[in-house]
């Protein structure tokens, strides 16, 4: 599984990575986290407000810094 965090690198992109980072262990996954800062590949994603979460390409949240709880969840439903 591959996580994206989209974002530039302000303080709410850095607490949703860590939030991924953390919900990543707490379920004992493999699953890389991959940061992309690029505005034009954020915005070819279809994200227009940041940070956004992306699994293996495919954006699950955008605008919100999600808790590992709710990224614990999105991973959950992926896996299924």
């Amino acid at each position: 599984m591959r996580i994206q965090i989209l974002g530039t690198g302000c303080p709410k992109c850095i607490t949703l990575e860590k939030n991924a980072e953390s919900a990543v262990k707490k379920l004992g996954i493999d699953a890389t986290i991959e940061k992309i800062t690029d505005v034009d590949k954020i915005l070819d994603m279809g994200v227009m407000i940041t940070p956004a979460l992306a699994i293996d390409g495919i954006v699950k949240s955008a605008g919100k810094v999600l808790n590992v709880e709710e990224i614990e969840k999105i991973i959950k439903g992926e896996r299924k």
